[in-house]
């Protein structure tokens, strides 16, 4: 991974979360929010609210990241208590 992508995934983790995950769980809009942002930034910060991860039955923090990730074709980069980021390179980079 080159460089800048690592600075900013480092930036990210210390800056405040892009999107949140309300007490309705991982919704249709909440993944296209974040796919919307991922294309346009490329490293995204998320944070989970206790009640988003109490809404999606049988999941953890870290289950539900790296659901989030697949199903958006992301790199899930660190999950910290229930903040994680992600990383996809712009349609036109891939």
């Amino acid at each position: 991974m080159e460089g800048s992508v690592r600075e900013r995934v480092k930036r990210a983790h210390h800056g405040s979360p892009d999107v949140i995950i309300g007490k309705k769980g991982v919704t249709e809009e909440v993944l296209r929010e974040i796919d919307r942002r991922l294309e346009l930034q490329e490293v995204v910060k998320v944070k989970m609210l206790k009640t988003a991860i109490v809404a999606e039955e049988g999941a953890d923090r870290r289950g539900l990241a790296r659901l989030i990730a697949e199903r958006l074709g992301a790199r899930l980069m660190g999950v910290r208590g229930r903040t994680f980021v992600l990383y996809r390179p712009r349609r036109g980079k891939r």
